[in-house]
Order: C-alpha cells, then structure tokens, then sequence
C-alpha cells in the first residue's frame, strides 16, 4: 500500500487553508511557500478540490480559496477521493485479476481479501479523521512549541500519551 504525495500534500494544503480560515481568502502562493509545494501542483489539486466542492475560490484582487464546509464536515478520505488518490492495497487494484488468477475460473490470489480487507480499514479510518482533528492537532502542536513545558509525554508499552499540566 501506498499513498503517493498527490494525497499527502492535499491534505496537507488543506490543513493550512483550514488553519487560516476565518481570516478570509488563502492564496494558493501562501500555501505553496508555507509548505513547499509547488503553485503549479497545488491548482492542480485546488481545482479537483473545487470540482467536489471542498473548497470554493475566490476570484479578483484579494481572492484565493476557502473552504466550501466546515472543516469538521471534510474528512480525510473525502480530500485524497477528490484528488483521484486510490486506496488500493490490492495488486490488481480492486478488479479481482491477482497476479495468479485464473481467467477462466476468475480465482484470486491468497491474499487478496486480507489487501481487500486492509482497503476497506483505511477508508474508514480516514473517513473517521475530520479536517478540524487535523487542525487541532496542529494548533495543540503550536501551543506547546510556545509553552513546551505543559506537555509531558509519559511513555506506556508501546505507545505515548500528552499529558497536561
């Protein structure tokens, strides 16, 4: 499985727009510099986002983009569908024709439902994960970069949880 950086980087223009939402129109430059990804790139991902109506542009002086809902209304699957990322762990990408199969009979490979399975996990957990959570995070992130002695990490097994003071 892989998600290639078409997805990545719409979502991750999609958190900075959603961070400055509110403060009007977001120039697609400003992302472009903020996050390092070429203008050319990010209108080319703008206008798909566009075409779903995820965001909405704002034309003439002063115009840019904004979101065309809430940001706890947009979840992630809902950006890298709208970018034509698949998600896909499959070999045959979905379409039953494993490596292996058999034409006639239309047999699958052995794996093939644990990847079919593994697809179905993804796009519920991104369409589980909303804009806003993103946006929290990144603001939780730039509260703590400011105050970085009210977050303590505390270490358990295998995993680590915020705690704060």
């Amino acid at each position: 499985m892989r998600l290639t950086t078409k997805g990545r980087f719409a979502v991750t223009a999609m958190i900075d727009l959603a961070l400055r939402q509110g403060k009007g129109p977001v120039t697609l430059s400003g992302i472009s510099q903020r996050q390092a990804i070429s203008l050319s790139y990010l209108e080319q991902l703008f206008g798909k986002l566009r075409r779903h109506a995820i965001v909405e542009s704002i034309r003439g002086p002063g115009g840019g983009y904004s979101l065309a809902r809430k940001a706890d209304k947009v979840t992630v699957a809902d950006i890298i569908i709208a970018v034509d990322e698949p998600l896909d762990a499959t070999q045959c990408g979905g379409k039953d024709n494993c490596h292996g199969a058999d034409p006639a009979t239309g047999a699958r490979c052995m794996t093939h439902e644990l990847w079919s399975t593994l697809n179905e996990k993804m796009v519920d957990y991104l369409d589980s994960v909303s804009l806003q959570d993103l946006v929290d995070q990144q603001q939780q992130k730039l509260q703590h970069a400011h105050n970085p002695e009210q977050a303590v990490v505390v270490m358990h097994r295998n995993h680590a949880a915020a705690i704060q003071e």
